[in-house]
């Protein structure tokens, strides 16, 4: 490796780490506002707030990593492009492919700490972030693991078997107790939504009571359930797909399809996280056509919004993918990577009309 990469190297990555440190206050200011809701309930204080967004902060790094490699690619090639730095480095004799070289081993780096972040240290500080944040919250609520989730609430134990939105589960059944810990009624709902405090609305919710040597049988309906457990600690022992490791994928996928169960969104989260990840590599290359064309003598900030806006572009366009795939039945592998494929596409065609 010579000078000259490891000059335009660092560029990149100086320019991609002061673009994170910015993006991280931001986003961690608006996670721990976020938390002042909770401040009070139960043992839930302000230094558990401080350190759930501490902990949180790897998590925001692995989502943010493909937009701030954009914007700090552009600022940092942009910064030599604008003292003209690389109209000399070009009028060396140095080509299109060789500078775009070395950006990419600036990329593969990026790729490394992405990988790092996503299978071995944002989902387990995110997990232990609410656990401590939920356990404080709800010191009187147990659960186990298992198949789904087993919650125990006093005399009810629920089982929440997935999540179907940020309120909604489905597949909830409820095993109500006496005192004497003897089973009163069994009770499942095709799907719960959270109405409000401590409240839950079953639909297509069936039961069987215990009545001495009876069994009294519910027909289907809704009811309305009271409990502690709120939609958010459901949905933190209840884990999003997109949170989860590579490994932890493939493992229930496997599982899955051994079962003959739809494993659409997570074959979708496994297959996405790897295109986020090479993503990232476009995103470094697709300042080179930038700062090498017309935007040469542009201004930093001009960079920075054209940054924000194709990594804004690229985020929604990707959770607009996930919901079609999920609602629509699409296939899930061709969508996770349509819209890494799409910047690769714009990426190619801008390096090779670049002079």
């Amino acid at each position: 490796m010579s000078i000259l990469d490891r000059y335009v190297i660092r560029s990149i990555l100086g320019a991609v780490l002061l673009v994170m440190a910015v993006l991280l206050v931001l986003s961690g200011l608006v996670v721990f506002i976020s938390q002042q809701g909770d401040i009070g309930v139960g043992h839930y204080t302000l230094a558990n707030a401080l350190w759930f967004t501490l902990l949180n902060l790897p998590q925001q790094t692995y989502e943010l990593l493909p937009i701030t490699a954009l914007i700090g690619s552009l600022i940092g090639l942009g910064t030599l492009a604008s003292g003209s730095e690389i109209t000399v480095i070009r009028a060396t004799g140095v080509s299109v492919a060789r500078f775009a070289g070395a950006a990419l081993i600036a990329a593969g780096l990026l790729m490394g700490l992405e990988a790092v972040l996503g299978e071995f240290v944002a989902p387990q500080l995110q997990e232990a972030a609410n656990q401590q944040r939920m356990f404080s919250q709800y010191d009187t609520i147990s659960f186990g693991g298992g198949t789904g989730a087993w919650v125990r609430d006093g005399d009810l134990i629920l089982n929440v078997a997935r999540q179907s939105g940020s309120r909604q589960f489905g597949g909830m059944r409820v095993f109500e107790l006496s005192p004497q810990h003897q089973l009163l009624a069994i009770g499942r709902a095709a799907r719960a939504t959270a109405a409000g405090h401590h409240k839950w609305l079953l639909g297509d919710y069936t039961a069987s009571r215990f009545d001495g040597d009876r069994v009294i049988a519910r027909p289907p309906g809704e009811k309305v359930l009271t409990s502690n457990v709120t939609a958010g600690f459901l949905g933190f022992v209840v884990q999003d797909p997109q949170q989860m490791t590579l490994r932890s994928l493939w493992a229930l996928i496997d599982y899955l399809h051994a079962n003959s169960v739809d494993a659409g969104q997570y074959v979708f989260a496994f297959w996405s996280r790897i295109a986020r990840t090479v993503a990232i590599a476009f995103s470094v290359l697709l300042a080179v056509p930038f700062v090498l064309g017309s935007m040469r003598s542009a201004g930093a900030g001009t960079r920075t919004l054209l940054g924000v806006a194709i990594g804004i572009g690229f985020f929604l366009l990707q959770r607009l993918i996930e919901s079609g795939t999920i609602v629509f039945h699409l296939n899930p592998v061709i969508l996770a990577w349509l819209p890494t494929m799409l910047l690769g596409t714009v990426t190619t065609l801008l390096l090779a009309r670049a002079r």
